[in-house]
């Protein structure tokens, strides 16, 4: 039965905006919420409640393959990004007056990308050099290089998994033209997580994650950093963790963190290969719907799996998604961090997409718990939404 507006029936195709929460994260947060205790206090609850933050730290830090003391917890990816993009780079720069640029991927989030503009923008303003991207948006090699090349950027950052196309960057090659440099190198791996293999230790200086894309509560995330990186405090307080981020700790929040990163790389590779077939059964099946469907990455493309990019032209995308959501589906046109504001795709004009060719923009993203069911639930209302959205586009054209 096709999905519509009074069945209780809808496929989830949004997971890149925030997945479903694993009933081990909510345990563990439920469970850990028991110790009420202030981490810091040096009472009984106090230290309570500390035994249950260390051993969400100490999980966390296992998984990662880093030691705790890398780890700093955070309100979840773009906090963390902030942290990697503002405070390392004003740390750097007070170790190293030469270390006056920043660097990143001209496709990054735009925690990474409106945190660099405000540091170009401030009253000691730092270079930005924003990092040119190939129609698949993957970083031009000459192009990192010609940004490196003065040896004054001192935080280079590129997202491991883009998280509107799922176009994936080579970390090895850029920590290596990172640290020929002396360039510390951030990935912001939000969107990695339980989808491909994250960078070692070997490779990046800085990587933030964040909690409710991997089933944890929204409100927890994590940068991990090189005890060697040079931070200016972004906040002030009591001085936790290693004086960047100072406030009392959430046990609870750190222990849902670990139970769903523990989950999401255990099962990583069987989900990523489930996944993926879904993914190109997807392909198949909008093809087959409108063959003038345009696919941003081509299969071939370096790219996650878990995400699929596509543009229907002549339809208007607002119109699409309303279309669709009163089908039963919830989807996208990109990013969800733009205040709920639909607009017209930094992602793509970087890839060299028109905003004009770039109307009737779909993201369908797959989770942890999607099924066959999601999609035949999207391959059975995409026609007739289609068909209104091309429709509504006409009109506004």
């Amino acid at each position: 039965m096709t999905a519509d507006a009074t069945s209780p029936e809808r496929a989830y195709l949004d997971h890149a905006a925030t997945t479903v929460l694993r009933p081990a994260a909510r345990d563990a947060f439920l469970e850990a919420s028991t110790a009420w205790g202030n981490p810091s206090s040096v009472h009984t609850a106090g230290r309570r409640a500390r035994g249950v933050l260390d051993e969400a730290l100490s999980r966390i830090a296992e998984l990662l393959g880093v030691p705790r003391s890398w780890l700093i917890m955070t309100s979840g990816g773009t906090e963390a990004d902030n942290l990697a993009l503002r405070g390392a780079p004003l740390g750097v720069r007070a170790k190293d007056p030469g270390r006056t640029a920043v660097a990143v991927a001209a496709t990054d989030h735009p925690a990474v990308l409106a945190t660099a503009r405000a540091l170009a923008a401030g009253t000691e303003p730092f270079a930005l050099r924003e990092l040119p991207v190939d129609p698949r948006g993957v970083l031009r090699t000459d192009g990192v290089e010609q940004a490196l090349a003065d040896s004054r950027v001192g935080v280079l950052s590129a997202a491991l998994v883009n998280n509107e196309t799922g176009a994936v960057q080579d970390i090895a090659a850029l920590a290596e033209a990172a640290r020929a440099h002396g360039t510390l190198l951030h990935t912001d791996a939000v969107q990695a997580a339980g989808h491909v293999a994250l960078p070692g230790p070997e490779d990046v200086d800085l990587m933030s994650l964040s909690g409710h894309k991997i089933g944890a509560p929204v409100g927890v995330g994590v940068l991990v950093a090189r005890p060697g990186v040079a931070f200016a405090p972004t906040s002030t307080g009591g001085g936790q963790q290693r004086g960047v981020r100072s406030g009392t700790l959430d046990a609870a929040q750190a222990a849902a963190f670990a139970a769903a990163l523990e989950e999401a790389l255990a099962e990583r590779e069987q989900r990523s290969a489930e996944v993926r077939q879904l993914s190109a059964r997807l392909r198949r099946g909008i093809a087959e719907i409108d063959p003038s469907v345009r696919f941003t990455l081509p299969e071939d493309s370096p790219q996650s799996g878990h995400i699929l990019h596509l543009v229907l032209p002549g339809a208007d995308s607002d119109a699409l998604l309303f279309l669709l959501d009163e089908r039963g589906i919830d989807t996208s046109a990109g990013s969800a961090c733009s205040a709920g504001v639909t607009q017209a795709s930094p992602v793509l004009a970087a890839m060299g997409v028109t905003d004009e060719d770039s109307r009737g923009a779909l993201r369908l993203s797959l989770g942890w718990t999607s099924t066959e069911r999601d999609v035949e639930l999207l391959l059975a209302a995409l026609p007739e939404a289609l068909q209104r959205a091309r429709a509504v586009g006409s009109l506004r054209r």
